[in-house]
């Protein structure tokens, strides 16, 4: 008897965890429908018009670079979607100091610096510590790492190079 409920609890445990892998499997956290969400969903055009980074919202997304991009306005949604090259961060949203070392790294957004225009995000300060120590020489160095990652990929524009290049 005893044997007989334990299966019974182990075949419904089993169910119910494949329930709930089957349901989560649709939408991943940080993913949006249409594709990953950018910048952990900040508002790209805010770091140049608000000169801080701030959230955005899915109500005013875009979507560029298989990515989904958020936006706190209509208004900013539509100053990126007329030029995202202009205030897409470099390297798609990856950290400006660990593509000096050819690897991609998640960034964080609140750790940031726009330099002749561009926008450069780092994953931690003490990335960002290293990588102002010599902005055009790490520049330069992480864009020739992205163009070797992305092997010369054309972009959605069809122009070879990086984005906002």
């Amino acid at each position: 008897m005893k044997s007989a409920n334990l299966h019974k609890w182990l075949l419904l445990s089993f169910f119910c965890a494949a329930v709930l892998l089957i349901g989560l499997g649709g939408s991943a956290a940080g993913a949006s429908p249409a594709g990953p969400v950018a910048i952990k969903g900040y508002d790209s055009v805010a770091f140049f018009t608000n000169g801080k980074p701030l959230k955005g919202s899915a109500s005013f997304s875009f979507q560029w670079h298989g990515m989904t991009w958020y936006f706190r306005t209509a208004e900013n949604r539509d100053m990126f979607a007329a030029s995202p090259e202009k205030y897409a961060p470099q390297y798609d949203g990856y950290c400006a100091w660990a593509m000096t070392e050819s690897r991609k790294a998640i960034t964080e957004p609140e750790v940031w610096r726009i330099v002749d225009g561009k926008l450069y995000l780092n994953c931690s300060r003490s990335a960002y510590q290293k990588w102002i120590k010599d902005l055009s020489g790490n520049i330069k160095k992480a864009d020739q790492n992205w163009l070797k990652l992305t092997a010369g990929k054309l972009n959605e524009q069809g122009k070879k190079g990086l984005p906002g290049k």
